[in-house]
């Protein structure tokens, strides 16, 4: 009677350090939680089609000349996200040619428009599209005070003042980019361009 006592004592206590490890061994690996494999076949330019993850760097990517000219305006070491409209947004939404603009005659009138559009398009911190929630808008203030919001769509890219992103997460140091199909502007600068091209 004795042993039976002392058998199920310890089948107990074996029980009890079983079911202990487990719950350890499931808080350790939901601690450190292993990164998700990925499909290799649909990855372009460096970046997942799905959620555009951060593994694309200004090095491997072209932004364009004015792109280029927005991000060189900007400090390096600091944390900004600039909405950046593409080569083709600046041609038509603000009909600048890179053979046209950059001419020694125009590029101080190039250079202006470009810096605007930075104030209007530039955040003081880092915006990541994963950080954005499908269906929810988030308030951001750009460097001129204009007000930005951004939202994500289904497909994972950004929406800003309702223009849809091209690709996102692009980085070069403390800076992320997002390119634009699209410039975002307010009405006086927009109404300004429209006067332009009349």
């Amino acid at each position: 009677m004795k042993k039976k006592g002392l058998i199920l004592k310890h089948s107990i206590a074996l029980v009890t350090v079983l079911v202990s490890v487990c719950c350890i061994f499931i808080v350790v690996v939901t601690f450190f939680k292993l990164p998700e494999a990925q499909n290799k076949s649909n990855q372009k330019m460096g970046f997942d089609p799905i959620n555009r993850s951060r593994k694309v760097s200004l090095q491997d990517f072209n932004l364009g000349k004015f792109g280029e000219m927005m991000i060189e305006m900007l400090p390096q070491d600091l944390a900004f996200t600039v909405f950046v409209p593409s080569e083709e947004a600046f041609k038509r939404d603000l009909h600048l040619s890179v053979n046209d603009s950059l001419k020694q005659d125009r590029f101080n009138e190039t250079y202006a428009i470009v810096s605007r559009v930075l104030g209007f398009s530039a955040v003081p911190r880092r915006v990541w599209s994963v950080d954005l929630r499908f269906g929810e808008v988030v308030n951001y203030e750009a460097l001129s005070g204009f007000g930005l919001y951004v939202s994500k769509d289904v497909d994972g890219r950004v929406v800003v003042n309702r223009i849809r992103s091209e690709i996102v997460d692009v980085r070069k140091r403390e800076i992320v980019v997002h390119v634009l199909d699209g410039v975002v502007m307010d009405a006086d600068f927009e109404q300004s361009v429209l006067s332009e091209e009349d």
